[in-house]
């Protein structure tokens, strides 16, 4: 199993490219995929997801959006338990997404 714990939407150098949601996102997503690769998993092996998120009705609105940037990191795995929250704030100022992931790899 690989535990990835919350990834948000800022590069390898710890700094946010963008405060635009989608392009936090697609970010996040980055970060989450590279954690993976480097625990022996791949976005095909992800069995739970958890997003957080600072504006509920953007996220709904951006949907379309969130679902591109998705499909394009993350590819067509769609069979992912996926539960998603609004929160008030969190820890990195700019942050607006975070996103918690488990995978099982097989043996």
């Amino acid at each position: 199993m690989v535990f990835v714990a919350g990834q948000i939407g800022w590069n390898a150098q710890c700094q946010f490219d963008s405060d635009d949601l989608v392009a936090q996102v697609r970010q996040a997503l980055l970060n989450v995929r590279a954690v993976l690769i480097e625990g022996g998993a791949s976005p095909a092996h992800m069995v739970r997801m958890t997003w957080y998120v600072t504006n509920r009705a953007e996220y709904l609105a951006r949907g379309r959006d969130i679902g591109a940037a998705y499909r394009e990191v993350m590819g067509s795995n769609y069979a992912v338990a996926m539960s998603a929250l609004e929160v008030s704030a969190l820890m990195e100022v700019r942050a607006r997404v975070e996103i918690e992931v488990t995978a099982v790899v097989p043996a």
